[in-house]
């Protein structure tokens, strides 16, 4: 029982530090981080209520709003998602999850997470028109996560993730962190609170040959190529704190109507380089003993986000989603398809669409 305290208020402690070192971020620092498709959430399930959830959510999409939330996963999952991510700019984000128990009350979970930005012409200052062939950015992170249920009311989680980015020729690689810890209280477990620190980790800096300026002398013939110095750049670092209450509909979960549960949520975003967010959302599921159905909708408000002139960020607020799983077998295993929908101006309507499986 000592160490399980002593982890928790270690935990609590490291995350205290980083609350404190995120609400350092001002406005002005907007613009000067790297990464920044760490701050994207590629899971249908959490973006459809705006990631207000985040207290809530659990299994491996956990990796991205809270990872303490992994330690609630049944047995296995594997989860996918595709997103065309700010809707016609052309972006496609892919997202693989797999997580498994270990015990009664650790879970590992392994992800991947890669943005593709299509086929971008070749230009040089001899042709600057083009037409020498295309490259193709991306950005890819790798994740590992564990958390652990220490107690019946408390989890926690850590996740590393490893990040790079690459075109013909540069590249950036770094490393970044994130810890997260729930606390579920209530006669049914229906309140849940969650604090998650994210994004911390060392600048990163592009190298490679892209980087090689070639100069050829007139007069002797000769070239020397000199290397051009690159700025590191931060990784977007955020705090999210975030709470949520079940409103049980149905007394008995196990009636020929199924249960009838209302979830709402509420998150606060901290961010270092942007501004700080507000999430607030709603979560609906009906659960019978041939189908589960969930519908979700939220919004994401941040200053100035409705005013098209003073806003920092594309994307204009509302989300919306639904979940159906198809139950496999007596023992809580299910199949499901999700999806999630979020606004934004100029580029469109963003979705993403996602597979789930849960076998217990």
């Amino acid at each position: 029982m000592m160490v399980r305290l002593r982890i928790i208020t270690i935990m609590f402690a490291t995350l205290s530090v980083g609350l404190s070192g995120a609400y350092a971020g001002n406005e002005d620092r907007a613009g000067s981080a790297g990464a920044g498709e760490l701050l994207v959430n590629p899971w249908a399930r959490s973006a459809g209520w705006a990631g207000a959830g985040m207290s809530w959510v659990k299994g491996i999409e956990a990796q991205f709003s809270n990872v303490a939330g992994l330690a609630y996963l049944g047995k296995t999952e594997i989860m996918f998602a595709n997103t065309n991510w700010l809707g016609s700019a052309g972006i496609g984000m892919n997202a693989l999850g797999f997580g498994q128990r270990l015990g009664e009350t650790g879970v590992i979970g392994l992800g991947v997470v890669a943005q593709n930005y299509g086929d971008i012409p070749i230009t040089t200052t001899e042709i600057p028109e083009g037409g020498i062939g295309t490259f193709k950015p991306q950005a890819m992170n790798f994740n590992i996560s564990f958390a652990k249920e220490f107690t019946n009311s408390i989890a926690g989680g850590l996740n590393v993730k490893v990040i790079s980015h690459s075109i013909s020729n540069l590249k950036a690689q770094g490393v970044a962190f994130d810890a997260g810890i729930r606390y579920t209280t209530g006669t049914k477990e229906q309140v849940k609170f969650g604090i998650a620190l994210k994004n911390v980790g060392p600048p990163m800096r592009f190298s490679g040959d892209g980087l090689s300026i070639e100069t050829q002398y007139v007069f002797s013939g000769q070239q020397s190529a000199t290397n051009q110095k690159v700025s590191k750049f931060e990784l977007p670092s955020l705090v999210n704190m975030g709470a949520s209450y079940d409103f049980h509909l149905t007394s008995d979960s196990s009636s020929s109507d199924g249960s009838h549960i209302i979830t709402l949520g509420g998150t606060f975003t901290s961010n270092s380089f942007t501004r700080d967010q507000w999430r607030a959302g709603l979560q609906y599921a009906m659960r019978t003993k041939k189908a589960n159905f969930f519908l979700r909708g939220g919004l994401v408000y941040e200053k100035s986000v409705f005013e098209a002139d003073l806003s920092a960020t594309a994307l204009t607020g509302p989300t919306g989603g639904l979940s159906v799983e198809i139950p496999t077998g007596g023992n809580g295993g299910s199949i499901g398809i999700d999806y999630a929908f979020r606004a934004s101006n100029p580029f469109g309507a963003i979705h993403t669409v996602g597979l789930r499986v849960d076998v217990r």
